[in-house]
């Protein structure tokens, strides 16, 4: 096998996989085979592949991962040395070109441009991954004969919705100005699911459908997502500054419960059917999230304060039929499958910035 996941990836990063490692799932469906990862070097795609790796170290699943990644470089200098490894294999592509991979027994689609300044600056780039990139990916697992594959769809696929309720259940769906370019990701991810329900009715596939909520954990100092701006300013030790009252409520999952779900949904989901990615002691306003975040660390003496002296007070929450209802997401679908979130916001936060200062 050569090295291990263990010596060659940071002690705090080690402690996540292994908890996604070690979770009550059907482990034995992957022994033996092949899991293609569009991705692979993305937030997601990342823990993903190491778990797999990490399942061949501890229990020798003997699980082959073909991990397609656009960016060559990076791929290497994320995975390193555990690239000489013989069960994993890089495959070097856009997603929205006809995949040139062998065939995979599981296929999970990853690939996916989230942020803002890509939905601003590369609108064609993002739907493309959505709509070019599913086809590619549901034609591959057709050509391959998968036994399953899973689409990580969005939160953003709502819309706004008006339901009277604090919460969005799978079965609503809002309004979304499809005439918009700054709407590249959510219509690509609507029609991403679309085509999942499409390929599972005319061929017969097994394809799953995950909507995770806010995916949050150690990004990149430089990700311009705000919870990931909070995260930074913790690890610089800069005082939070709020260029607004904070008050949008949103669901938030830390990265290893997200990746947990994940497998769960390929393994036990029904076909074609969406499932919401949240957990609900991690709901919380923009506002509370910065505020946790300097809780989590009282010595370093980090203040949240606002650009704005009106935005001080603290928002009142109403819901009312004229009011959009917040990003907030019930998973009793999933949780129904077994799936139990194990890391709160307080936990999550704390992890997130000991694996980014951990050098």
């Amino acid at each position: 096998m050569g090295c291990n996941v263990k010596d060659n990836v940071k002690k705090t990063v080690y402690a996540d996989i292994s908890e996604i490692a070690s979770a009550k799932l059907a482990w034995d469906r992957f022994q033996g085979k092949t899991v293609l990862i569009t991705g692979a070097g993305g937030f997601i795609g990342y823990y993903m592949v190491l778990t797999f790796l990490l399942r061949n170290d501890l229990y020798n699943d003997n699980t082959k991962i073909v991990a397609l990644v656009r960016n060559e470089q990076r791929a290497k200098d994320k995975f390193g040395s555990l690239l000489g490894r013989d069960d994993i294999t890089l495959c070097v592509q856009d997603v929205s070109e006809k995949i040139r991979a062998e065939k995979a027994d599981f296929v999970i689609h990853a690939a996916s441009q989230a942020s803002n300044i890509q939905f601003e600056n590369d609108p064609v780039g993002t739907i493309n991954a959505n709509l070019a990139g599913t086809v590619n990916v549901l034609d591959f697992a057709k050509e391959s004969n998968s036994e399953a594959s899973l689409i990580i769809s969005s939160l953003k696929v709502y819309g706004v919705v008006h339901n009277s309720k604090n919460f969005l259940s799978e079965s609503d769906i809002g309004y979304v100005d499809f005439t918009s370019y700054k709407n590249c990701y959510a219509v690509g991810k609507r029609a991403s699911e679309t085509l999942a329900a499409s390929y599972s009715k005319q061929y017969g596939m097994q394809v799953k459908i995950a909507r995770p909520s806010y995916i949050y954990g150690a990004s990149s100092l430089n990700d311009d997502r705000v919870w990931a701006q909070f995260i930074a300013n913790v690890v610089h030790r800069e005082n939070i500054l709020l260029k607004s009252n904070g008050a949008a409520n949103r669901s938030f999952c830390y990265v290893s419960d997200t990746v947990t779900a994940l497998l769960f949904i390929l393994l036990n989901g029904e076909t074609a059917l969406p499932y919401n990615i949240s957990y609900e002691k991690s709901d919380t306003t923009i506002r509370n999230f910065a505020k946790t975040a300097c809780e989590v660390f009282p010595e370093r003496n980090i203040t949240l304060s606002f650009a704005n002296p009106e935005d001080e007070a603290e928002p009142s929450v109403s819901v009312s039929a004229l009011s959009p209802t917040p990003e907030i997401m019930d998973s009793s679908r999933l949780q129904a499958l077994g799936w139990k979130p194990m890391v709160d916001l307080k936990e999550g936060i704390r992890r997130a910035v000991a694996i980014l200062e951990d050098r």
